[in-house]
């Protein structure tokens, strides 16, 4: 038989459509198990792994997610060892068997060694905290001929020099000095800013933040980053005020609380 009609043939023709067939078998066999193997198209949501600890996690950890511990870092409001961040964030769809990373909260608070402070303009000093992470408490206004020179840093009373070691993240109260006598700088209206801004605006005209008072929405951690004022003591009413003075905050997450704010200058 020629090769021309072998290929032609009817045996070869069935042999050819059956060695398809196999191949074809075969290869949907393997999209099968591969399929199975991957889990194709089956996703899970990622859990909330915010707050708990390590010995929490092991408990609550399904079958199908797992975690892993890559960093840690110190959160003044958080429980120690409870994790602070996670990556894939809450609720994002994975598939079986992703590695939730995770940042802990250290055991032990991060400190930062404090710099020269003294004998500088208040506003190197403000800089110089910020920068290192320590946050500006009370100023405290002290005669002297050096105006808005820094005398001296204090922390719950204690004064504090060059290179002492501090938790970061912590107050340090600024003594100044005034050459002038009782100085006065505007007070503004600070209603509708958070604590945070307020804060900032308020160490910005060398004034104290003085008593906070949360109402009752304020429930959670989380809702004091958002409160924002909605009365203030000195009040609105009051154009100038003594530098140095304290002044209290009322926050609230109440939207009918709070007026338009007002930030022109005191006339």
């Amino acid at each position: 038989m020629s090769l021309k009609n072998f290929f032609t043939s009817r045996v070869f023709l069935i042999q050819l459509a059956l060695a398809f067939l196999l191949i074809l078998a075969i290869v949907i066999i393997i999209l099968q198990q591969l399929k199975s193997y991957t889990h194709h198209g089956e996703s899970f949501p990622v859990p909330n792994f915010i707050g708990l600890t390590v010995d929490e996690l092991e408990a609550v950890t399904p079958d199908n997610i797992k975690f892993e511990i890559i960093d840690s870092m110190h959160v003044n409001h958080a429980k120690p060892g409870a994790v602070v961040e996670q990556v894939p964030e809450v609720g994002f769809k994975v598939k079986r068997n992703r590695i939730v990373l995770l940042t802990i909260n250290s055991t032990m608070p991060e400190t930062v060694v404090l710099p020269k402070l003294t004998d500088i303009s208040f506003r190197q000093a403000l800089g110089l905290i910020e920068n290192c992470g320590v946050v500006l408490g009370k100023i405290i206004y002290e005669p002297s001929e050096y105006n808005n020179l820094v005398l001296k840093v204090e922390q719950n009373g204690v004064e504090l020099v060059q290179g002492e070691i501090i938790t970061k993240g912590s107050s340090v109260d600024m003594v100044i000095g005034n050459n002038s006598g009782i100085q006065e700088t505007p007070l503004h209206d600070l209603t509708g800013m958070t604590y945070n801004e307020a804060k900032e605006f308020l160490s910005s005209y060398k004034l104290n933040t003085g008593t906070l008072i949360w109402d009752a929405s304020i429930i959670t951690p989380e809702d004091t980053l958002s409160a924002l004022v909605w009365k203030q003591y000195p009040g609105k009413n009051i154009r100038l005020v003594s530098l140095g003075t304290s002044v209290d905050l009322w926050l609230t997450l109440d939207s009918l609380k709070i007026e338009q704010p007002s930030l022109k200058e005191p006339e």
